[in-house]
């Protein structure tokens, strides 16, 4: 008789805490400017919940889901020319914000950088473990390396640095805990010293927005009410909370002080409203994540699953710390939401369908080491 997949409780829970927290914090963030702009107060959080409870059943459906069907090469091309050819697609819609991000239709919106965080995890899961003793080869690493550097390209024309460091350190991780040599790591660091430079002129420097950002995280009292209000906002919204927080839907930081307290600033309402008691929550939730991932990782029947779920867990945590260390001023504004918490859809489904990955992994982990 065939063993029953047994789920990973730790993770699920951890994921169904933040994402109940996210719903909520948002419902709390979004009903002044919903009314405002939409004379909807629900607007905002009814689609949160909707896009959560469809995150929620391709989960349930995804971790029943033998995660070997992603290893093959007709699925890992297809969805990486799939999400290459999403990430051109958005050049050819209105802009949203000054950015090219979104493929808008009717009643419909879709960021295709967050598809393309999935398919650089299949790719390279796939890759690495087709190349198993072979990772500090040029045939190994010259491949990895374009087909990251048009994914990263693509979300940097968008004007998305944050998700294309996202991605190049997800790549990076991978790549070191498969046994990249010193060598190459050297080679690589002297070579992006030049392209760093080169990078850091025309994409931060000679961009008002980005350079900006950098003045203002090293001294935000330079202009407090342009582009140093926001972060003044945040750490105010934070530290008013104190230890306990002012109380759930208390928070007065989101009722027009604050910009996108919905989006990618939660975090400062969570702290405003819920404290540093709320704010530790968090932080214990996505250390559980991390722990349950890198158990799943570490527990994978084999290598490709090995590293589908140490991406997805990357991914997903890398995420986190960026978003809560620009919250709290640590790291300049990238523009990363909080996965699980800020409002998005894309990022909600995308982020519930790697958990649904990383749940069949570690069911399968648990299985062959039974």
């Amino acid at each position: 008789m065939p063993k029953t997949l047994k789920p990973d409780h730790g993770l699920f829970l951890a994921t169904l805490a933040l994402v109940a927290l996210g719903v909520a914090m948002v419902f709390s963030a979004s009903t002044s400017i919903a009314q405002d702009k939409f004379g909807d107060a629900n607007y905002f959080w009814v689609r949160q919940l909707m896009a959560g409870a469809l995150g929620m059943a391709i989960l349930f459906v995804i971790m029943k889901l033998d995660y070997h069907v992603y290893q093959r090469p007709a699925f890992v091309f297809t969805i990486l020319a799939a999400a290459v050819g999403l990430c051109v697609s958005t050049l050819f819609f209105p802009p949203v914000r000054g950015t090219y991000r979104w493929i808008q239709l009717p009643g419909l919106s879709f960021q295709p950088s967050e598809m393309a965080k999935l398919a650089l995890i299949a790719f390279l899961a796939y890759f690495l473990e087709k190349r198993k003793g072979r990772i500090n080869e040029v045939q190994t690493l010259v491949p990895i390396g374009v087909v990251v550097a048009l994914l990263a390209g693509l979300i940097l024309f968008q004007g998305d640095l944050g998700t294309a460091l996202a991605l190049m350190t997800t790549t990076a991780v991978l790549l070191y805990v498969a046994g990249l040599n010193m060598k190459w790591i050297g080679i690589s660091v002297l070579a992006a010293l030049p392209i760093g430079y080169i990078a850091f002129y025309f994409l931060v420097f000679l961009v008002p927005y980005r350079w900006n950002r950098i003045l203002v995280f090293l001294d935000p009292e330079i202009d407090p009410q342009g582009v140093g209000f926001q972060i003044i906002q945040s750490l105010t919204s934070v530290g008013t909370g104190g230890i306990r927080g002012l109380g759930y839907m208390e928070g007065k930081q989101k009722l027009f002080y604050l910009p996108d307290a919905h989006t990618d600033f939660i975090y400062a309402v969570i702290g405003e409203e819920l404290g540093l008691i709320g704010t530790l929550l968090v932080l214990v939730l996505f250390g559980v994540f991390a722990w349950r991932g890198l158990r799943a990782s570490g527990r994978a029947p084999d290598l490709f699953g090995f590293y589908v779920a140490l991406g997805i867990t990357v991914t997903v945590c890398i995420q986190a710390f960026i978003n809560m260390s620009v919250v709290l001023g640590i790291v300049p504004n990238k523009g990363i939401p909080l996965p699980f918490l800020s409002y998005g859809g894309s990022s909600f489904v995308v982020m519930l369908t790697a958990v649904g990955i990383l749940l069949n992994v570690s069911q399968q982990g648990e299985i062959g080491n039974s």
